[in-house]
């Protein structure tokens, strides 16, 4: 069984994307690429982003810490501690207001 602290991989990611060069940075808490269920811990600084792109499946954001901005080209969504964003199945970005650790979940099709 899998029993991890997220917290604690929180402050680790944060600490290792406060010292990135662009600012962010990942690790995969469950699954895979080649598994339905995927979730990574995303940590960013406050004022990087991870560029518009497409989403593989459907996905949801688990705002751990800070606070972040959810953009697709018509709407926007702000997420703090401890709020579920749903990913909108169209190209988005996300942007860190403050320094912040999401739950990235996707589940491909």
């Amino acid at each position: 069984m899998l029993n991890s602290s997220l917290d604690a991989l929180a402050r680790e990611q944060l600490e290792r994307a406060r010292n990135a060069p662009a600012g962010r940075s990942a690790a995969t808490v469950y699954g895979g690429h080649e598994q339905v269920l995927r979730q990574t811990l995303v940590a960013l600084r406050a004022g990087t982003s991870m560029t518009e792109h497409n989403s593989p499946g459907e996905a949801t954001l688990i705002v751990l810490s800070g606070r972040v901005r959810l953009n697709t080209s018509g709407d926007s969504w702000e997420g703090r501690t401890g709020d579920l964003l749903a990913i909108p199945p169209a190209r988005h970005s996300l942007d860190a207001i403050e320094d912040a650790a999401v739950l990235l979940t996707v589940a491909k099709a």
